[in-house]
């Protein structure tokens, strides 16, 4: 499984990507993406997300 990142809550600040273990977040239209096909979730490296836990805003990085 994957994390997304919603467009509507999503303020650019990049917190998301300098704590990504696999290097799946990356500029996108001035926002960030996740890229489904290297995100792990962080399993067998962290008990949850790096992303969600760096994330300020609440429910802007989500299971897909």
């Amino acid at each position: 499984m994957a994390m997304q990142i919603l467009k509507s809550a999503c303020t650019a600040c990049g917190d998301c990507v300098t704590v990504c273990p696999t290097k799946s977040i990356s500029p996108f239209k001035g926002l960030y993406k996740i890229d489904p096909d290297t995100c792990t979730e962080c399993e067998g490296e962290f008990d949850m997300p790096q992303c969600v836990n760096a994330c300020m805003e609440d429910n802007c990085i989500v299971p897909v």
